[in-house]
């Protein structure tokens, strides 16, 4: 679609947008400047939500699938978001392959290599660290992370969203339009509607920014293992530089030229690394391992949903605080990743959004997790990396290269795992600015792209925060905050349920706004 010529500097929302970005720089320069000290105040903050709270995450989470559930098995399902004679913009593949890499992104690159040893060392249930069981423990704990809750968590805005855009056709594409039918318009044009709407771009500016600085590191010690340097700042930002570039360019092309380019490419380089490994690595043990790890999961899923260790009197295990702010901060992405499913699902039923954000995700994430984590099992167990004491000891990003050297061609290895990070990394930034310009956006958001330019302003912002971040020290304490950030937009993701229930009723949506059988 051709964008206008006029400057986006007229098509942006400031009084949602500068406030927003005033709280984050509020927020970050004073948790900078006394790091230490901020850090052991939002931890204890934290771990106080950890003892008190740890119950209403596990039931959050668990509602929201039981709420994905019902809207897909019910008449709500076969709700067409859009003109019911009108055939989806992507084919199944293509539109999987875009949520895939905006719900996974490079984090499960990240967690399927090494999040398991953390919980071998730390396991839950009474097993012993670094045992047989704590080894299953962990590869079905890293799966169960990407797993059907947090993928509901991010999906479940999705429907309220989708519906005022492509039903309604309504030109705002915010959370507080589609609280509309609940609040009412003087709430919804006044200052509650503007708080809402603050509260959603503190969270996912405050959560982009620390994805990238933390998507960075996965990317920085495989390019230093490679060419045999230090990891340093400037490599960090000619990396971040790069990283930039590439997503500004995709966020720039829009979501048929860039992102969709970007997230079906991926697939197929993904899947090749993943043969590659089978074939050259330990093929045989892995698929033994996947196998006895998608079992354990399945035979502990309810036991580990419902997890909260509360007869231990002593410090939480690595599962339940992790687990806790887990959702926590999945919370805070989760109106990003709602209102893009909501975008390009045009065309698609309640029931194919959101079953297919609860599976496909789910399925690529078990598959990467039993490769990238089978392989960094076997060569702890051969004794090839001593993986257990390296995360201890040193920064974990540093096991990553080491195990991918063992393979055969191990620089290619690691080449092409840099790659498909990047590139996950990329469509998943590049949604997120494409998504904020869309949210502050004033134009109007059921015909119209957001502004090229808006995209290009939004991708440099997150990218100048970040970096200030990582070279001052306060990336860790945004990192809390973002999860802590998870508490109220909780009560915003009931309430969008709640709104796309009401929004079909009145408009009895199943019955006139359903594909012809």
């Amino acid at each position: 679609m051709k964008q206008p010529s006029s400057w986006s500097g007229r098509l942006i929302d400031y009084k949602i947008f500068l406030p927003s970005l005033f709280i984050i720089i509020g927020i970050s320069i004073p948790f900078s400047m006394y790091e230490s000290k901020s850090l052991e105040l939002l931890n204890s903050i934290f771990d106080k939500i950890v003892e008190v709270f740890s119950w209403g995450y596990v039931w959050y989470a668990l509602i929201l699938v039981a709420a994905g559930l019902y809207l897909s098995f019910s008449k709500y399902g076969k709700v067409v978001l859009g003109n019911p004679a009108e055939k989806p913009k992507f084919n199944m593949f293509e539109y999987a392959s875009i949520l895939i890499a905006m719900g996974v992104g490079s984090t499960i690159m990240r967690t399927g290599m090494i999040q398991w040893t953390q919980v071998a060392l730390d396991p839950p249930f009474g097993a012993s660290p670094e045992s047989q069981d704590a080894l299953l423990w962990g590869n079905a704990y890293s799966m169960f992370l990407w797993s059907f809750q947090v993928f509901a968590i991010f999906v479940m805005a999705a429907p309220a969203m989708a519906y005022i855009i492509h039903v309604k056709k309504r030109p705002l594409m915010r959370i507080s339009e589609a609280c509309r039918c609940i609040f009412g318009d003087k709430f919804t044009d006044g200052i509650g509607g503007k708080i809402l709407d603050i509260l959603f771009l503190v969270s996912i500016l405050s959560g982009a920014a620390v994805t990238l600085g933390l998507g960075t590191p996965i990317i920085t010690y495989n390019v230093s293992a490679l060419l045999d340097m230090e990891v340093t700042f400037g490599l960090t930002l000619i990396v971040t530089i790069i990283w930039v570039l590439l997503f500004s360019v995709s966020a720039y092309l829009g979501i048929e030229k860039g992102i969709k380019r970007l997230s079906t490419f991926n697939m197929y380089l993904a899947a090749a690394l993943g043969v590659f490994i089978l074939i050259a690595g330990p093929g045989i043990f892995i698929l033994d391992y996947f196998t006895d790890s998608v079992g354990h999961l399945m035979q502990n899923y309810l036991q580990l949903s419902f997890y909260t260790d509360s007869l231990n009197t002593g410090s939480a295990t690595h599962v339940q605080s992790h687990m806790v702010f887990w959702f926590a901060y999945s919370a805070t992405w989760a109106m990003l990743h709602s209102i893009f499913a909501a975008k390009i699902s045009k065309g698609r039923t309640v029931k194919e959004m959101i079953l297919t954000y609860l599976l496909a995700p789910t399925m690529l994430s078990w598959i990467a997790t039993g490769i990238l984590g089978g392989l960094g099992v076997d060569r702890y167990l051969s004794g090839d990396v001593k993986v257990l004491d390296m995360v201890q000891n040193q920064e974990s990003m540093t096991v990553i290269p080491e195990i991918l050297m063992t393979l055969p061609w191990g620089s290619i290895a690691i080449i092409v795992f840099v790659i498909v990070s990047m590139i996950f990394l990329t469509t998943t930034l590049d949604s997120t600015t494409y998504t904020i310009a869309a949210y502050t956006s004033k134009r109007d958001m059921s015909k119209m792209e957001p502004s090229r330019n808006l995209r290009i302003i939004v991708a440099a912002i997150i990218t100048t925060v970040a970096l200030i971040l990582m070279q001052i020290g306060g990336l860790a304490p945004l990192e809390v905050v973002s999860g802590l950030m998870g508490l109220p937009i909780i009560l915003i993701q009931f309430l969008t349920i709640y709104a796309a229930k009401r929004m079909m009723d009145q408009d009895k949506a199943w019955i006139h706004n359903v594909r012809d059988k």
